[in-house]
């Protein structure tokens, strides 16, 4: 899941930084980058993005959860 929704993210370069990401074996991610700054901007850039990620898993898992409890709608 976090593979996939950081996939959409690499497409989307960020100035002088290159990312690779595989999900063979679990999940890689390598950042390069021309310089110190346009490194840190990336890796915080990323990850944000898999905060927010995590977060939505957890947001959807939980509501899952707690449909099945709720009560049938006409």
């Amino acid at each position: 899941m976090v593979y996939r929704a950081l996939k959409v993210e690499s497409g989307h370069e960020i100035p002088r930084t290159k990312v690779k990401m595989k999900s063979k074996d679990g999940f890689e991610m390598v950042i390069y980058g021309e310089d110190v700054h346009a490194l840190r901007a990336a890796i915080n850039s990323y990850l944000r993005w898999l905060d927010l990620a995590i977060n939505i898993a957890e947001v959807i898992e939980d509501g899952n959860k707690s449909d099945s409890h709720a009560p049938a709608e006409n």
